[in-house]
C-alpha cells in the first residue's frame, strides 16, 4: 500500500472516530437469575446442577397433558426479599401469564411468566463508576418465570438432542431502565445486583454455570437526543468480558449502518466472544408476538404486609453498611475490608473467628492470604468455604502460644482447608508441635554449624545470606517444628 493510501486510510478512521462520538448509547438490562431452590418453580423436581441428562423431571416440568402446577412459596419469597433490596414496590395480588413460543427446548410450547403483574415494579438502585461517579438506575420491573431446558447440539451426527433437567428451574427476571450508557455503568450495576442477591442467599449467580444470564438491550441516538434509536437484543451473555466485547462491537455496528445511510433492524442477536462480532438469530419480537394471556392452572398470587414485613425483617446487613461499621469496629486495612466483604459467607467467618479470638488482623490475614491463594488455585468461590470459625480460631491460638510455628501452621491450614479438620488434634496426632526445650535447639544449631564450616566462614566475612542458609538448615533438620526466631538468635550467639 501507497504512504498516499495509508494517509487517505488513516484519515478516515480518525472521521469515522470523531463522527462515532457525536453518538450517545442507550443500554436496558435483562438479566435472568436462577434462584437457589431445591425445587423448581411448579414441581417437586431437584434444581441441583450436573445430574443425569433428564434425571430431574417429571410429567409437570416435562408439559404432559393434565398436569398441574403448584407454586414453589420460596420462590415468591426470593423475588420479594431482591424486590426490596432494590427498593421495589411489591405487588400485594399478581397473577402469572402464559408467554407461548414454540423452540423444542421449551416442553410446554409456553413459558409460564409475569407480563401484566410481576412481582416487583418501579425500584432503582445507586451505582459507583469507575471514575468515581454516582448514578442511580431504575429498575422497571422483576418478574418470576420458569426456566427452558438445554439444547445438546451433536455435530458429528447432525443432530440436536433436549436435556430438560433445567426446564421448570425458578427464574427472576430483573428488567432495568434504558439509563445505562456505557459497558463500565453496566459491570457497576451488575455488580451491585449480584452483590444483593448473593447477600440474599437467593442465588449463587454464576456467570460460568448460567445461573447468571444478561441480555443486553442497545441503541445508539445523536448526542443530545432525547428519542430513543432502534434497538437490538444481545442474548445471554455470561461473562464480563464478553458483556465489554458486545456492548463495544454493537456501539460501532450501529452506529456504522446509520453513518452509511442505513437503519438498524430490531432484532436478537448472538455474541460469539472468540470472534469478537455478533449475528442475527431472529427478528425481534414485541409482546403481541407471544400472545400473552393468564395462566388458567394457577391461581392468584396475593401477598399480605405482614408476609412482606416478615421477609424485611429478615434482611441481612448489606455489604456497603457492613464496610461501614467494619471501618468503625475493626482495626484492619481498606483492602481487607473491601475484599473480606464481597462475599457474605467470608465476612460472617470473619466475625465470628474475631468473637472468639478477638485478633481482627491476624483472622483477616489468613483470609486474605492462605484463603484467598487456595481459592484461587481450588478454583472455587468463597461460598466453598468449609472450616470453621472455631478452627480458624484455633489456629491462631496454636501459633499464638508457640505450641506451632508458622510453617507447620501453613501446612495444618491446607488440611483444615481441605476437610475442616480440628487443627488441635491433628497438630497432636501428626506430632507437628513445635520444640521448645533451648538446650535441644542449641545441641541442633551447634550440628548445622560444624556441619557446613564454608557457610559459618561466609558469614564471618560479612555474607549475612549466609545466616539464612543456616537457619534453613537447622529448620530441616528440626524437621520445620523449631521457632525460627529462637533458631536465628541461637545461630547468632554461637557464631
Amino acid at each position: 500500500m501507497s504512504s498516499h493510501n495509508r494517509t487517505e486510510e488513516g484519515s478516515a478512521g480518525r472521521e469515522r472516530n470523531t463522527l462515532s462520538l457525536e453518538y450517545e448509547t442507550v443500554i436496558g438490562l435483562e438479566v435472568h437469575v436462577e434462584l437457589a431452590t431445591k425445587s423448581k418453580i411448579f414441581c417437586g423436581c431437584s434444581t441441583g446442577f450436573g445430574g443425569a441428562v433428564n434425571a430431574h423431571t417429571c410429567p409437570v416440568c416435562m408439559g404432559m397433558p393434565g398436569a398441574l402446577p403448584v407454586l414453589n412459596r420460596q420462590v415468591v419469597e426470593y423475588a420479594v426479599a431482591v424486590g426490596l433490596a432494590t427498593g421495589c414496590e411489591i405487588t400485594r395480588y399478581g397473577k402469572f401469564d402464559r408467554k407461548n413460543y414454540f423452540y423444542p427446548d421449551n416442553p410446554q410450547n409456553y413459558q409460564i411468566s409475569q407480563l401484566y403483574l410481576p412481582i416487583c415494579r418501579n425500584g432503582s438502585m445507586e451505582i459507583e463508576t469507575e471514575d468515581g461517579r454516582k448514578k442511580r438506575i431504575g429498575i422497571h420491573e422483576i418478574h418470576m418465570e420458569e426456566d427452558a431446558g438445554k439444547l445438546i447440539h451433536d455435530e458429528r451426527e447432525g443432530v440436536s438432542l433436549v436435556d430438560y433437567n433445567r426446564a421448570g428451574v425458578p427464574l427472576i427476571e430483573i428488567v432495568s431502565e434504558p439509563d445505562l450508557r456505557d459497558a463500565g455503568e453496566v459491570i457497576a450495576y451488575l455488580e451491585k445486583l449480584r452483590m444483593y442477591i448473593r447477600y440474599l442467599g437467593a442465588s449463587d449467580c454464576k456467570l460460568q454455570e448460567g445461573s447468571m444470564r444478561v441480555d443486553v438491550n442497545q441503541s445508539v441516538r445523536p448526542a443530545g437526543s432525547t428519542e430513543f434509536g432502534t434497538r437490538t437484543e444481545m442474548k445471554n451473555l455470561n461473562s464480563y468480558t464478553a458483556i465489554r466485547h458486545a456492548i463495544a462491537d454493537e456501539r460501532e455496528r450501529q452506529i456504522a449502518i446509520l453513518l452509511a445511510g442505513g437503519a438498524v433492524v430490531q432484532e436478537t442477536r448472538r455474541f460469539d466472544d472468540r470472534e469478537g462480532a455478533s449475528y442475527p438469530m431472529r427478528s425481534k419480537e414485541d409482546a403481541r408476538d407471544y400472545r400473552y394471556f393468564p395462566d388458567p392452572d394457577l391461581p392468584p398470587v396475593e401477598i399480605t404486609q405482614e408476609w412482606i414485613d416478615r421477609i424485611r425483617a429478615e434482611q441481612p446487613e448489606f455489604r456497603p453498611e457492613k464496610m461501614a461499621r467494619y471501618k468503625a469496629e475493626y482495626d484492619i486495612p481498606e483492602y481487607d475490608i473491601d475484599i473480606i466483604t464481597q462475599s457474605r459467607h467470608m465476612a460472617e467467618l470473619f466475625e465470628e473467628t474475631v468473637k472468639i479470638c478477638g485478633q481482627p488482623k491476624k483472622v483477616s490475614n489468613w483470609l486474605m492470604g492462605e484463603t484467598l491463594r487456595l481459592l484461587k488455585e481450588h478454583d472455587a468461590d468463597p461460598e466453598d468455604i468449609c472450616f470453621s470459625p472455631v478452627h480458624l480460631a484455633a489456629l491462631i491460638g496454636l501459633v499464638d502460644d508457640k505450641i506451632i510455628n508458622t510453617n507447620v501452621a501453613k501446612e495444618v491450614f491446607e488440611a483444615m482447608f481441605a476437610q475442616d479438620i480440628d487443627p488441635v488434634r491433628y497438630v497432636e496426632e501428626k506430632g507437628l508441635k513445635q520444640e521448645n526445650d533451648a538446650g535441644a535447639i542449641r545441641g541442633i544449631c551447634e550440628q548445622v554449624l560444624a556441619d557446613n564450616p564454608q557457610s559459618v566462614a561466609d558469614y564471618k566475612a560479612g555474607k549475612d545470606r549466609a545466616l539464612g542458609f543456616l537457619v534453613g538448615q537447622t529448620m530441616k533438620a528440626a524437621k520445620g517444628k523449631a521457632d525460627p526466631a529462637t533458631i536465628n538468635r541461637v545461630l547468632k550467639e554461637l557464631l
